[in-house]
């Protein structure tokens, strides 16, 4: 007997985790049956019983065996919505008050996500699934996506993906293969699902084979488009588990012979997916720091920051977590020497994460709840960090510039603790602050730590990360990524989060255009066809939504003045009317 014999999920979990991004998710009406959107098949027979009921029948223990005594034939789901709505349109009319959760609904948690859906969108935020396939028609699955701040790239119609994001770009791919129930063109009908269009058989036979499979909640018996794909697969690449309740019926295992697939028995998916989602998540913990000395650190710094007179152990809790973080970074795991590779690259990044995190966390309570007594004691970290980084010259130029990672992270999330409390005054001295460098001019801390600005920013560098191959900005989008994973510690509760982030890449690129003069903006911005000038944005700068919402934002009297009186825009208004024009075309510029 084997150590993993009797536990497939424990398996599943070590495949999901060693191979991040890997893993697609194929779901089906099973799923949201726990939410008590009802099946096909228990529509079938409710539109069965209202059809009799309006004829005249009488209520029925089994509306089954009366239409099979009626007609001669078995309930079909798919001929009896064909037959009682012609249309389309109709037929989406009728799945609607099946699927939309009334206010009843809402108060007794019917019709919204499950924990299944949850714990989904927990292991779609921690970046190990980036691709869902579903057969259902509600929209369970993107709400607790975007409950978890991840937006993602949907497609229900042929339409949808012309224009879509490419999957290998989307951080989120969720490809609802019948379409969605606000949408006339959704598939019903045993015609309609016969076959898909061309360029779903193409996705589908991609994802299928460059990607492991996780099924659940899907009978495999019908759907005959979405088995004619699964059996086109080739049997390579990585397996498919397949969790279901008791076994599989026949036409599933057709499919899961074809794929070599595993099957999972479960007692419900909602057990499944909390226990596989927990199981990650502890293996990625178990590659960190021990969680609770980090939370201990954490609670340390937020107990001496609250009381004056502990300033003193304050100042040792942070010194002595940054003397042990130098000492690590001496380790050869660092070392400059070496040849380049991609593999590396991305260990080496999270290496230095689960090193600095404490650190970094520590830095966003007091960017969040100091007083700006802390800001000189930040400072003093970062610079320390920076020399540390510099004090190796030789060795691999990649290796040595990701040296001052650490001081990224930790910029970051004190930048977003005072961001998070709007503390604009301690913000604008932080970003501006005179960076002093050896053999190099003074710099500003915003010129030196940002994005591009920084020497390890370069995008051709974070590219290398997996998934991130060609995203526009994919520093700024792992430090995200990385923040959402720290930020329980410094933000709180943030239902949006994400704008948050980018407001404060926002206002780090006012501050370093504040190194040029307001003519010169001026001049810059003359030309309607000229850019403007140069200046670092992150994600906002390609992110409509977000771009739109802080445009508006630096346009609302009460932002104006905060920002002025802390003397972001050089404390000119119409310093910052040309940044909001300057920021316009840069996003211009950027947009997929």
């Amino acid at each position: 007997m084997t150590l993993l014999q009797n536990d497939p999920v424990t398996q599943l979990a070590f495949s999901v985790y060693e191979n991040k991004g890997v893993f697609a998710v194929l779901l089906g009406s099973g799923l949201s049956r726990a939410a008590e959107i009802p099946t096909g098949w228990e529509i079938t027979l409710d539109l069965v019983r209202r059809v009799a009921l309006t004829q005249g029948a009488k209520e029925q223990d089994d509306w089954a065996e009366w239409y099979r005594n009626k007609t001669g034939q078995e309930p079909n789901y798919s001929a009896l919505l064909e037959e009682i709505a012609s249309s389309p349109d109709e037929r989406r009319a009728i799945l609607h008050r099946y699927i939309e959760p009334d206010e009843q609904d809402r108060e007794e948690g019917r019709k919204v996500p499950t924990k299944a859906h949850h714990a989904i969108a927990q292991l779609v935020r921690s970046g190990h699934i980036r691709v869902i396939v579903t057969t259902n028609f509600d929209r369970l699955m993107e709400n607790a996506l975007r409950e978890q701040g991840v937006e993602p790239t949907i497609v229900s119609s042929a339409d949808a993906l012309a224009g879509a994001e490419p999957l290998t770009h989307s951080r989120c791919y969720l490809l609802k293969l019948h379409g969605d129930y606000k949408d006339a063109r959704i598939l019903n009908t045993d015609q309609e699902l016969s076959a898909y269009p061309e360029c779903y058989d193409r996705l589908l036979d991609r994802i299928f084979d460059e990607h492991g499979l996780i099924i659940c909640g899907w009978s495999g018996e019908w759907d005959h488009a979405l088995r004619s794909a699964f059996l086109r697969a080739p049997n390579r690449r990585y397996p498919v588990y397949w969790a279901a309740r008791g076994s599989l019926g026949a036409g599933a295992t057709e499919l899961a012979e074809h794929r070599g697939a595993k099957t999972i028995s479960i007692s419900d998916a909602d057990e499944f997916f909390l226990s596989f989602q927990q199981r990650v998540e502890t293996l990625e913990q178990s590659q960190r720091h021990n969680p609770l000395s980090i939370e201990l650190l954490v609670s340390s710094a937020k107990r001496y920051l609250a009381k004056p007179e502990h300033r003193i152990q304050l100042d040792e809790l942070f010194a002595q977590e940054f003397e042990r973080l130098l000492t690590q970074f001496d380790d050869d795991q660092f070392s400059p020497q070496g040849p380049w590779g991609q593999d590396e690259f991305r260990a080496r990044v999270q290496r230095y994460e689960v090193f600095t995190e404490p650190l970094a966390r520590m830095a966003g309570v007091l960017g969040r709840w100091g007083d700006g007594s802390e800001l000189p004691l930040i400072l003093d970290i970062l610079r320390g960090l920076y020399r540390q980084a510099e004090s190796i010259t030789s060795g691999s130029a990649n290796w040595l510039s990701l040296r001052s990672y650490p001081a990224v992270l930790v910029f970051t999330a004190y930048g977003l603790g005072l961001t998070r409390s709007q503390r604009w005054n301690t913000l604008h001295a932080f970003l501006t602050d005179t960076w002093p460098r050896d053999y190099h001019e003074d710099n500003t801390l915003v010129s030196t730590l940002f994005l591009w600005l920084w020497e390890g920013g370069e995008n051709d560098f974070w590219n290398q990360l997996e998934g991130f191959e060609k995203r526009k900005t994919p520093l700024s989008d792992h430090l995200l990524d990385v923040m959402s994973l720290w930020k329980s510690s410094f933000v709180g509760v943030s239902s949006e989060f994400e704008l948050m982030f980018e407001r404060f890449e926002t206002l780090a690129a006012l501050a370093f255009l504040e190194e040029n003069s307001e003519d010169n903006l001026e001049q810059a911005l003359a030309n309607q066809s000229q850019r403007g000038l140069y200046m670092p944005v992150g994600r906002a700068g390609w992110h409509r939504s977000s771009s739109k919402a802080l445009i508006h934002e630096f346009q609302l009297e009460g932002v104006i003045v905060a920002l002025l009186d802390a003397g972001f825009a050089k404390s000119s208004r119409r310093y910052l009317e040309l940044f909001v024009e300057n920021f316009k075309r840069s996003v211009n510029k950027m947009s997929w």
